[in-house]
């Protein structure tokens, strides 16, 4: 015989072998054990305790007992790790060995707002110890996961740092071979003009050159204003070159920027939050006055 969907041949009992009554605000289930024959009570706490745990305690005070399951009036089984507040919400079917109990809760009387409000801090105060109880675990597993990290950063950033310090001393060598060779110019340019005026040509015939050098400097200036959106500083013209030539080391060597800058961004993060997990540690301040000092 099939009494109901979930539980096929089995034998529906009358729900008064199950009751349910609530002493000092818990609920006290109590049944009648098969092969016990003798009624036991099992006072559960609805907040933390599962509908699994439930039977798992029903199966230990009676040995004989092979099945314990717990299922809906619709027949859908309950999982075992739903909370007790949840079940006792509605009826149910416990299911013994080949016995159905039907089980109707006791609906429970609406608290008072008093009585609520002392709850809620309750289950507040219960959540903060918690979380002080394990906090410490939870740091020192998050720390673990952050040197992990640290260590896989730095193994991937150990070669392309390699290549870039050979690329960034082959760039700044060329940028100051290229600051000695304007030098030079500049001292050819500037011998060439005092030999023509003193020994081959006179200043009156030199002058009009030396104004028309000058204006063409000037013209070079202004064109590099226009092309680079900056003034011609010596300090950040030598810096253009030398990006100028590190990009271009970094394209024939196959050095790629962005992904060393990516890696360089993930180090700097995952240090950033390795300080700031090591902080409650070392202060052993309250989360409130960390956050408050942040």
């Amino acid at each position: 015989w099939r009494g109901w969907e979930g539980a096929p041949y089995s034998t529906l009992v009358p729900s008064d072998e199950v009751t349910i009554n609530y002493r000092h605000g818990l609920p006290v289930i109590t049944l009648m054990l098969p092969t016990r024959s003798e009624r036991c009570q099992f006072t559960v706490k609805p907040v933390v305790t599962t509908v699994g745990a439930f039977l798992q305690d029903v199966q230990k005070e009676d040995k004989g007992i092979e099945r314990a399951e717990i299922f809906a009036t619709d027949g859908t089984k309950v999982s075992d790790a739903t909370l007790m507040e949840v079940l006792l919400m509605n009826d149910f079917k416990l299911v013994i060995n080949n016995k159905t109990y039907s089980v109707s809760p006791p609906v429970k009387d609406k608290l008072s707002s008093e009585h609520a409000t002392e709850m809620e801090d309750i289950k507040s105060l219960v959540h903060r110890l918690f979380v002080a109880l394990h906090l410490e675990d939870h740091q020192i597993r998050k720390e673990r996961e952050l040197l992990q990290k640290l260590d896989h950063l730095k193994g991937e950033l150990l070669p392309l740092e390699q290549m870039k310090a050979r690329i960034m001393h082959s760039a700044d060598a060329k940028t100051s071979r290229l600051l000695w060779v304007g030098l030079a110019l500049m001292s050819v340019q500037g011998g060439a003009l005092a030999w023509l005026t003193w020994w081959v040509y006179s200043w009156d015939i030199m002058e009009p050159v030396t104004y028309f050098i000058t204006y063409g400097s000037a013209m070079a200036f202004y064109a590099y204003f226009v092309l680079t959106k900056q003034d011609y500083i010596y300090p950040l013209a030598k810096d253009r070159q030398f990006l100028h030539y590190f990009y271009h080391k970094s394209k024939n060597q196959h050095f790629n920027v962005e992904r060393y800058n990516k890696l360089k961004d993930d180090l700097a993060e995952a240090e950033e939050s390795l300080r700031r997990l090591r902080q409650p540690l070392r202060l052993r301040l309250p989360i409130q006055e960390i956050t408050d000092k942040d």
